[in-house]
């Protein structure tokens, strides 16, 4: 295997790496916005032939590896093909936002072996992307690792059960959530991720994004998936059959077991991630989301229904909603107030084109602007 990966200063990303670096995983081309000293530090250290950066960095990449043999290149096309464009056989495509789909686009078109943690790439344009995965797509998501691995062997599922830890904000009502703070907010319980997955996980919008994305890798309706909250975060989510039997998919909470699972599918190999000691495990909760006070993971499912344009309408006004509370510019409970508003006054497109998509997310984006005034 020969593996790029797109947003590879992330956190998935930087974790990929070390799964790469366990098994030896041949490293071809690595992508970033604007982290130059932690590219440069990973280029170093892999060697790929090739790094992009963002225009603005271009210069100060370029120079710090001058002394080596990696090409640095830039600009938003040769992004958008990087994938598809280099000699690597597998991309992670671990973008955030929307910017992930030409990236995934182009590398399906090439026939490359896509491991994707972009799940914004299936909820704006998953109508345009499945039909090219004809190898399938490899999730990274834990929740979609987990019921990919639950599906192994088992046939068509009667419910797919996705987990949710809740977020920091589990119980809270919207008297409380009107006070909360960027910094509140980023403080996950369980997972060390992203600013903009963390906010959502707060707001519950990245169950919703996780409900759309289960919808097109795994072929069922918004009906046939059931979110559930559990705390721990040990169940990273089940599937139940048609005799109604269960089966879960349990482990530590560490992103880099889903992504090793992703790179070295079908095989099953040794990780770091710790082992679960079943004897010392606290109990396991489950609980119904909050619908009233966490009003966007009901959004989500309705959208769904909708189909066309509408998610990229939704994924696009959340993504500049979370931008504009993290800048201080809006308040929590204002993110929903303002996704649900802009997503309702959207009229969707039927069986969109990727221009259509960018259309639709761009529009969403501008009327979350002037609503925030």
């Amino acid at each position: 295997m020969k593996l790029c990966i797109l947003g590879s200063t992330g956190s998935i990303g930087t974790q990929a790496l070390e799964v790469a670096e366990l098994y030896n995983i041949e490293i071809g081309a690595l992508a970033a916005g604007s982290n130059v000293a932690l590219l440069e530090e990973q280029c170093r250290k892999f060697g790929p032939k090739y790094a992009y950066i963002g225009e603005k960095h271009y210069n100060a990449l370029k120079t710090a590896l001058a002394d080596t043999a990696v090409k640095v290149v830039t600009g938003e096309e040769t992004l958008n093909a990087f994938g598809a464009d280099t000699e690597c056989d597998t991309v992670l495509n671990a973008l955030t936002g929307i910017r992930g789909l030409r990236p995934t686009v182009a590398a399906l078109k090439a026939d490359k072996t896509l491991a994707l943690a972009n799940k914004e790439t299936l909820v704006a344009g998953g109508e345009v992307v499945m039909p090219l995965a004809k190898k399938g797509i490899l999730p990274v998501d834990s929740e979609h690792s987990a019921i990919f691995q639950c599906l192994q062997g088992g046939g068509r599922p009667k419910k797919l059960l996705l987990t949710a830890s809740g977020g920091p904000f589990f119980g809270k009502k919207r008297d409380f959530l009107k006070t909360v703070t960027p910094a509140m907010a980023l403080k996950h319980p369980n997972w060390s991720m992203g600013a903009k997955v963390t906010i959502d996980s707060a707001t519950m919008m990245n169950k919703g994004l996780e409900l759309i994305e289960a919808m097109h890798l795994f072929g069922v309706s918004p009906e046939e998936i059931e979110v559930i909250i559990h705390r721990e975060s040990i169940i990273h989510s089940m599937v139940q059959y048609p005799d109604n039997a269960v089966i879960a998919q349990l482990s530590s909470p560490d992103m880099r077991l889903c992504i090793q699972y992703a790179l070295t599918y079908p095989k099953r190999v040794p990780s770091l991630t710790k082992a679960l000691d079943f004897a010392h495990l606290a109990s396991m909760s489950f609980y119904a989301p909050d619908d009233e006070s966490f009003p966007l993971l009901s959004l989500a499912k309705k959208t769904a229904g909708v189909g066309g344009t509408a998610t990229a309408a939704m994924n696009g006004a959340n993504e500049q909603a979370v931008a504009l509370f993290l800048e201080g510019k809006i308040s929590f409970t204002d993110i929903s107030d303002i996704v649900i508003k802009v997503t309702e006054e959207h009229a969707s497109v039927k069986s969109p084109t990727i221009e259509q998509i960018e259309d639709a997310d761009k529009a969403a984006r501008s009327r979350v602007l002037s609503l925030a005034v």
